[in-house]
Parts: C-alpha cells; structure tokens; sequence
C-alpha cells in the first residue's frame, strides 16, 4: 500500500528496510494472513508476491499491515506481510472509521 503524503513522517527513516525483511525474509513472498482479514480462517492465504493473483486480475504485490494500524509501532509482532487483497480487507473497518470521523481542530495541534 503506498504511504499517504500526510502519514510520511510517521514511519521511521528506515521502512524500506523493515519492510524488506518483514516481505521477503520473514513471510519468504508469501502472505502472512491467516484470519485477519476475515478469510482463510482455517489455513494461511496461499498468495505470493509477484505471482498471478488466484482471487484477483494481475499479479500479487506483497504489502506490509500494522496490524494496530499505527505506523510508528513497528515492532514484528505489530507487523504482517499480506497480499494487497487481505491488507485491503484488514484495513477496511479502520479507513471507514477514519473517513466518518470529523477532522482535526487547529486547536488540537494537527
């Protein structure tokens, strides 16, 4: 998932690399969602970065989820390597809540 412009500085100076080694040496390209998302309950998602997609057109693209969804908390067990079809499933309740609820005030430091 590509980072919003306004959440940028939330992440540390060194994501790519953590996201790198929670991808590819951690996860080995595969999806690490087994339930989170709301599928694959009873086994892990089967999909692997770069592959064809088995539930969508294309080809997979690994992504790393908060799964607290607090991009300054990356410690590895915050952290899950998911195909963009599980991180997308696993996000949609958090970017519905963060869509309905009112912006921040100038007076809340934002």
């Amino acid at each position: 998932m590509p980072i919003r412009p306004e959440n940028r500085a939330r992440y540390p100076m060194n994501w790519k690399a953590i996201s790198h080694r929670i991808r590819f040496e951690r996860s080995r390209g595969r999806c690490e969602c087994s339930g989170e998302c709301g599928l694959h309950y009873e086994r892990r998602c089967e999909e692997v970065h770069g592959q064809r997609a088995a539930w969508a057109n294309g080809r997979v693209v690994l992504t790393v989820a908060h799964l607290d969804h607090t991009p300054e908390n990356c410690a590895d067990d915050n952290l899950k390597a998911m195909c963009q079809r599980c991180h997308n499933r696993y996000d949609a309740e958090h970017r519905a809540e963060t869509r309905a609820a009112p912006p921040p005030s100038p007076s809340d430091g934002a």
